[in-house]
């Protein structure tokens, strides 16, 4: 027994998604197809999508807002959990990366439910919200650059309706929030103290997770 979470070395990894991941034939292709690139670490761990896909299930998720969607991961098995008439609005700027997720969403027969919108994030979450969508969504997922978190978790907050969900990726930045140094990038200074703030936070009852890189999970209040 232990008092505290478990570190997980590299087999204790291995069992964990052994038991614990039932990977979509499409999320595994992605996941390969995704390992090459340079940037292939800015995919979520398998694990992190089962949770995502549960969550979803679990809550009744219908409408999801994904703000950094990379090569469409996450988008896909969240998309995988939904019901037919789930809908998911997708905001990522890189036409290159997420090329690789339609044609993978396209694959698993989900396409139809991906909203992708290509431009700055907060230019879409702005258009949302002057589309009148404020309170619409069930589910959030912020994984995107780390300077907008609050300004995207501001508009989250809008656009998720009383009693759903919003989840913030990457708030540990592999164990560097800690004690930021001053040769760190800005983006280290900034996810601290948005972590702290978001303890105090009246709008949010949280909860976080040592799930990936760290996910806070926040319930609209």
């Amino acid at each position: 027994m232990t008092s505290r979470t478990l570190a997980l070395d590299e087999s204790l990894h291995d069992y964990l998604l052994a038991i614990g991941v039932s990977e979509h034939p499409v999320l595994r292709e992605l996941r390969d197809a995704t390992a090459s690139l340079r940037f292939a670490k800015m995919q979520i761990a398998p694990e992190q999508g089962q949770f995502m896909a549960w969550l979803a299930r679990l809550t009744g998720v219908r409408r999801y807002l994904e703000i950094g969607v990379f090569t469409g991961y996450s988008a896909l098995a969240v998309a995988l959990a939904m019901p037919d008439d789930g809908r998911v609005v997708a905001c990522d700027v890189r036409a290159d990366f997420t090329a690789i997720g339609r044609a993978h969403w396209e694959k698993a027969g989900v396409a139809e439910r991906i909203d992708l919108r290509l431009g700055l994030a907060l230019d879409t979450l702005q258009g949302l919200l002057d589309e009148g969508r404020a309170g619409e969504f069930d589910l959030a997922f912020i994984d995107a650059d780390k300077p907008s978190y609050p300004a995207y978790l501001d508009a989250c907050a809008r656009l998720v309706r009383k009693g759903g969900i919003i989840a913030v990726d990457n708030i540990f930045l592999s164990g560097r929030v800690v004690t930021p140094q001053a040769d760190d990038p800005p983006s280290v200074q900034l996810m601290h103290d948005f972590n702290a703030a978001l303890k105090q936070d009246p709008r949010f009852d949280l909860c976080v997770l040592p799930l990936g890189d760290g996910v806070t999970l926040l319930i609209r209040r």
